[in-house]
């Protein structure tokens, strides 16, 4: 009775589902545009290979580049008067404290007239309001250079949107053509991230317990690959059916079908 247990239990321990898996990139992805303009150049020859810094969309930027070149020297003017105006704002700060002191000195002198007294009230106001005024422009200069350090970075993201890397991915394919107008939202390409491969398949409700600690087999052979991630929502469209990953080692040739066992320690 014992030995037909223990053949009975390593007969449902030696058993498994079997489940079909196409060997896909971790990631492919869909890069659309997020600029206006013609599409200039496309290098077809970076079709199916790993992508470096290579542009391999270009779309026509000469605007935005001369846009890019104004912007950074207005910088460059505006900063420079701010930093005359900085100076000027110390000098009339110190002309203005002694103005201030030499009112009070004015002022309590008998001797003095009153339309001594009025004039140098009204210079002491005209040096106050002189501080103030370039205290005023100092700030509209700051507002001013705000708002193009704010162009200057949009203009850095649109040249950088129409000259499209993706360093690390392979050019898995391209979707528009020489001459393309392109708007926001057109599909150019797609890349795929190969540095490792992800087996996704589905399981019933009733095979999910305990399915993040079986062993997986690929095409029969015991692997030290465990599942990755379970789908606890059914598939939309495998109904009553969760999806299942398992992330593995990249392999030298993509899109083969492999054979999947889940089993029991």
């Amino acid at each position: 009775m014992k030995c037909l247990m223990t053949l009975l239990l390593l007969f449902m321990s030696s058993y498994a589902e079997v489940y079909y898996a196409k060997v896909e990139p971790i990631e492919l992805k869909k890069i659309s545009s997020n600029v206006t303009g013609e599409i200039l150049d496309i290098d077809e020859n970076l079709l199916g290979h790993k992508l470096h810094k290579e542009v391999f969309i270009k779309i026509d930027d000469t605007l935005d580049k001369a846009e890019y070149a104004q912007v950074k020297e207005k910088i460059s003017y505006i900063q420079s008067i701010i930093d005359v105006n900085e100076k000027m704002l110390l000098n009339l700060e110190a002309m203005l404290q002694k103005k201030e002191q030499n009112y009070k000195r004015v002022e309590a002198l008998k001797i003095k007239s009153q339309i001594e007294k009025d004039r140098e009230f009204y210079d002491l106001v005209a040096s106050r309001n002189q501080y103030l005024a370039t205290k005023k422009e100092i700030a509209n200069l700051k507002v001013q250079l705000a708002d193009l350090s704010l162009r200057e970075i949009q203009l850095r993201k649109i040249l950088k949107d129409k000259n499209l890397t993706a360093k690390n991915y392979l050019l898995y394919s391209l979707n528009v053509s020489l001459g393309q107008v392109v708007t926001p939202g057109v599909l150019l390409a797609q890349v795929a991230d190969i540095s490792k491969a992800v087996l996704r398949f589905y399981v019933d409700a009733s095979e999910l317990e305990n399915i993040m600690q079986k062993s997986v087999y690929i095409d029969g052979k015991k692997t030290k690959y465990k599942v990755s991630r379970v789908l606890q929502i059914a598939d939309t469209k495998n109904i009553s059916k969760y999806m299942v990953q398992v992330i593995i080692k990249a392999p030298k040739v993509f899109s083969k079908l492999v054979k999947i066992e889940l089993k029991e320690k």
